[in-house]
């Protein structure tokens, strides 16, 4: 039962994207073959918020390829503070820091870790029963233990935990958010982002313009002095400066202001979005029947081009968005 969540979670998007509809996004006017792609050598068969695991062990972070040893009953949890995160269904969890290959911390957590986040000496773990804790890396010594209430049903996508000074965010399983105080080891606050019943955990969480941007599949939120939510069914959630991105299950990319105001959007009949990457000029979609639409960062203008990609795991690096074994990149130099 330790992984149940797990399970559900897959087999009922698996059941969703069978009973799709079987239209698909068809542009109009395909530009050219997108050049800037290349195989990897090496398959993508695991992946998290902030990293992938290739299938001869390396981990692919966001800016690059990492050199450690998963051990071979653990999958990989998260790459956070430098340190990258593995664990087994028991919870039997390593540390292993990716700038020293002597420095390995192994703790043992009785059940399956969900994500987890780590800052200087402290090791943030969200369980898969949505419980939350605080160890001391250096010692192993339990910090704080939360209780949060267990999920039905979640999406894949999980964002880690998240740390401010001495606080850490916790973004759980049931689309809250839940503040922590390290120092006075003690919960401040609870943020209630979503209250859908499935598929309602937090995934993605950062700061823009000062502002905490929070999104589960079905919300999005900014929080500063108020709270400002807003409700789309996202795919896919970026930021540049002080420009968020995302796109949504109709085929839509929106622009929207910190405070989610709508700068702009453009909608493309079908599209089913599997990454998307801005700059400080362009926004790219990378589109499932093997097409890049490059935007510019107003929405005003497009073009579509065609990218040879095969089904598989998809994870989204600096500038470069991975499918399976083939990276393809938006950026000249790569």
């Amino acid at each position: 039962m330790k992984n149940y969540f797990f399970v559900v979670s897959f087999a009922v998007i698996a059941i969703l994207n069978g009973c799709s509809s079987k239209e698909v996004f068809e542009p109009e006017v395909v530009k050219a073959d997108w050049y800037k792609q290349h195989n990897i050598d090496k398959n993508i068969i695991d992946t998290t918020s902030t990293s992938a695991l290739l299938n001869n062990g390396q981990i692919l972070a966001k800016t690059g390829f990492i050199n450690v040893d998963i051990p071979s009953n653990q999958r990989l949890i998260s790459d956070s503070d430098g340190w990258i995160v593995s664990s087994s269904i028991d919870g039997e969890t390593t540390l292993q820091y990716a700038g020293d290959d002597s420095l390995i911390k192994k703790f043992d957590l009785k059940k399956t870790v969900a994500t987890a986040g780590i800052k200087d000496d402290i090791l943030a773990v969200l369980f898969a029963d949505n419980e939350m804790a605080l160890y001391k890396i250096s010692t192993g010594e339990l910090l704080l233990k939360e209780q949060g209430n267990a999920p039905t049903v979640v999406d894949s996508r999980m964002a880690s935990p998240f740390f401010m000074n001495d606080l850490v965010l916790f973004s759980t399983l049931d689309g809250k958010i839940v503040i922590i105080n390290t120092k006075l080891k003690k919960k401040l606050r609870t943020v209630i982002v979503s209250t859908q019943e499935y598929f309602n955990n937090i995934i993605y969480f950062d700061v823009v313009d000062h502002k905490l941007i929070i999104a589960s599949a079905n919300a999005l939120m900014s929080m500063s002095q108020k709270e400002v939510r807003s409700k789309y069914e996202i795919r896919n959630l970026t930021h540049v400066d002080n420009d968020i991105f995302i796109t949504t299950k109709q085929g839509e990319v929106i622009s929207l202001t910190p405070e989610l105001q709508v700068n702009a959007k453009l909608k493309f009949p079908f599209a089913h979005f599997l990454g998307l990457i801005a700059t400080d000029d362009k926004v790219y979609a990378l589109e499932k029947e093997g097409y890049i639409i490059e935007m510019s960062k107003d929405l005003l203008t497009y073009n579509v081009y065609d990218v040879d990609i095969n089904d598989g795991y998809v994870f989204v690096g600096d500038k470069v968005f991975f499918v399976d074994d083939k990276a393809i990149s938006i950026d000249a130099t790569n």
